[in-house]
């Protein structure tokens, strides 16, 4: 599956920003499509994830302000953000997660810069 993200920018402080991500087909059975990303020397971290069953997962420092989301008959899925913070700044990728028996198979989005500024 192809992954195609969309939705970063430059946004103060405090602002919001939508992240959304297309796929080439449905995702209405891949495993989980989650939200990576990574700053300037750092190591890609996961953001958000959300299962083929709609269980949704954050990383502490996002919860209460991002909420992922899929819609599997459009076959994307969106990341809010809100109240961002500057170090919320990275480059974010859209990851979708399938799993064929033991086999993990991971597609990667191009990703999309996120700048807060302070």
């Amino acid at each position: 599956v192809q992954l195609q993200a969309c939705g970063g920018g430059l946004v103060q402080a405090g602002g919001s920003l939508r992240l959304s991500c297309a796929a080439s087909r449905s995702i209405g059975g891949i495993n989980a499509m989650n939200w990576y990303r990574q700053a300037p020397g750092k190591q890609r971290e996961l953001v958000a994830a959300i299962t083929r069953g709609g269980t949704t997962t954050y990383v502490d420092s996002v919860k209460g302000r991002f909420t992922i989301s899929r819609d599997n008959a459009k076959n994307t899925v969106s990341l809010q953000m809100n109240s961002l913070k500057p170090e919320d700044t990275a480059v974010y990728y859209c990851n979708a997660v399938q799993w064929w028996g033991s086999s993990r198979y991971d597609y990667w989005g191009q990703g999309t810069q996120v700048t807060v500024s302070s």
